[in-house]
């Protein structure tokens, strides 16, 4: 991939040699930067203890790397600032998983296609569900102002419900849209499937009633004042061996993943233990983790998946207590009172991170955390086997998008009789790692959610409470 996208980039540099007209992509090599602009959410990019993350993020950052560039995120605090710095020529990509609409197209150069998505009606349940698009004409409805959703809303208007109205609110964080149909100030947003798929296990009352329209392809927009032709090229380039190679669908699977496998009610039954049962442990949790220098989220999700934060808890084949160990795990981790919570969670954190230590220096991470969870589950000796399976079916031992896909497989005669450990339970250890990275990532958007990155204030912010409310659209 590196190779194609550098040959390109070599080849469109050759042919525009006896030119001095400068262009985007000359701009971006002699500046050393990569301009992008962004939403600041789960989706695209966000900032986390250890630095800059996201999808979008992740993207750009293998281009700025393939330039040889440094990547300069702006975050815009609407999908008009994003636009709006596309037209001042203030950012070189907008990156902010922005589907391709023919307004936008008219005005904005745009890459080819990364992904795809659907508009989906979002509604609380217990409330009034709406079967057809024709039910939502009368409801009160949220969406993003500038967005997709919202132009599709003028386009139902006017060729089909001429009382439809809506409320437009401007900020690019589509949390805002749930939180709004959460707490039942309006009855239904629209939001992109992406959006909802990873913010929905903060809202788990929320489900999606209908979809609207046909997939829509992700792209990246670009300044309308700049020759980006052969920039354009590079990043159509990019895509195109990202997708190739399947590391583009990898990259999906890292930072989505974790989306699918815990269900509607285990999700909201997490949720609501979360504001019971993990509190009074919080901070020792936080203490253990500091101390074997892991993530506390992580330790967290591991201790809920164990026991659901019950120090006392106890199964019938005799593992106990907060993290659920064994009695000889606990002996090696020297733990000396298993129903201990402190004792626990530091047996736990030891044994998670000896699994972690015994892996191939060569993975990576996140796959390297994934697998040691996995390892912590079923064992190092059932790890390797499935990591074997792998190899041999072409797969990469070292991702776990790989492995778990053979985890399962430990469970059937004509795969687990070549195996050097024989028999395992793959299809629960699967199980056991999506559900933690699920509970993880839980922790951390409630996290990030509490501290996200707020939008400068406005003169409006500062005008009396009657001139600051947002009247219903009827535009």
């Amino acid at each position: 991939m590196t190779k194609l996208l550098r040959f390109a980039l070599l080849m469109t540099l050759l042919l525009q040699g006896g030119c001095e007209t400068r262009d985007a992509l000359d701009e971006i090599l002699d500046r050393g930067e990569l301009v992008v602009v962004t939403r600041n959410g789960p989706t695209t990019y966000y900032l986390e203890r250890n630095g800059a993350a996201g999808f979008e993020h992740a993207l750009a950052s293998r281009l700025a790397a393939e330039l040889g560039v440094t990547l300069v995120m702006e975050p815009g605090f609407s999908l008009q600032e994003i636009f709006t710095a596309l037209r001042r020529g203030e950012a070189d990509i907008a990156a902010a998983g922005l589907t391709l609409t023919q307004s936008r197209a008219r005005e904005f150069p745009h890459s080819i296609g990364y992904d795809t998505l659907t508009t989906q009606v979002v509604y609380k349940t217990g409330n009034y569900r709406p079967r057809k698009v024709a039910d939502i004409e009368q409801m009160t409805i949220a969406v993003l102002a500038n967005s997709g959703p919202a132009n599709t809303l003028r386009a139902l208007r006017r060729d089909a419900l001429p009382e439809l109205r809506w409320q437009e609110v401007a900020e690019a964080d589509s949390m805002e849209l749930l939180q709004l149909v959460h707490d039942e100030e309006v009855e239904l947003a629209l939001i992109s499937s992406a959006d909802f798929a990873v913010q929905q296990s903060l809202f788990p009352r929320l489900r999606v009633a209908i979809e609207l329209e046909r997939e829509q392809e992700m792209v990246w927009y670009l300044p309308p004042s700049r020759d980006n032709s052969r920039l354009i090229e590079v990043v159509n380039n990019f895509i195109t061996a990202l997708d190739a190679s399947g590391e583009l669908e990898r990259m999906r699977e890292t930072h989505f993943g974790h989306i699918e496998g815990v269900s509607r009610i285990g999700s909201h039954t997490f949720t609501r233990m979360m504001r019971t049962a993990l509190p009074p442990y919080l901070d020792l949790i936080k203490d253990v983790a500091a101390e074997y220098q892991m993530e506390w989220e992580l330790l967290a999700a591991i201790a809920y998946q164990e026991s659901h934060w019950d120090p006392r808890a106890e199964s019938p084949t005799g593992v106990r207590g907060m993290m659920m160990l064994t009695l000889p795990t606990a002996h090696e981790m020297g733990v000396d009172n298993r129903l201990n919570a402190r004792q626990s969670l530091r047996g736990g954190a030891r044994y998670y991170k000896n699994m972690k230590r015994r892996l191939p220096d060569d993975i990576e991470e996140p796959d390297r955390t994934w697998l040691a969870l996995a390892a912590y589950n079923i064992g190092m000796g059932h790890l390797e086997d499935a990591r074997v399976i792998t190899q041999r079916q072409g797969g990469n031992p070292d991702l776990w998008s790989d492995v778990m896909e053979r985890l399962p497989l430990l469970q059937k005669s004509a795969h687990y009789e070549k195996t050097r450990y024989g028999y395992a339970r793959g299809q629960e250890a699967y199980t056991y790692v999506q559900n933690i990275r699920h509970y993880y990532s839980i922790l951390q958007w409630q996290d990030l959610s509490e501290k996200r990155v707020l939008r400068p204030l406005q003169i409006e912010d500062y005008l009396p409470e009657v001139l600051q409310r947002v009247e219903l659209k009827s535009l």
